[in-house]
């Protein structure tokens, strides 16, 4: 089974990134950009098929090393 989980930051939390890259957006002459926000996105392959173990296992890690809770969420798709 294959999984997809995207991490970005909570609203309302600062994204110095996201603002450097709207600005060399700009820059570079890219019109209509009003905001950027970056994130970061896992494609990772797991050795079930079970639905319900796999969704616990992708929570798991998550909340254990890829992603900061405090500052950031995470949303996980079952392929």
């Amino acid at each position: 089974m294959k999984a997809r989980v995207t991490v970005t930051l909570k609203n309302g939390v600062l994204d110095p990134q996201g603002k450097a890259i709207e600005g060399a957006l700009k820059s570079l002459g890219v019109e209509g950009i009003d905001g950027v926000r970056q994130g970061k996105v896992f494609d990772i392959e797991l050795g079930t098929s079970d639905r319900a173990q796999a969704e616990a296992q992708l929570k798991a890690a998550c909340e254990k090393l890829l992603a900061n809770t405090v500052i950031e969420n995470y949303r996980v798709e079952l392929t």
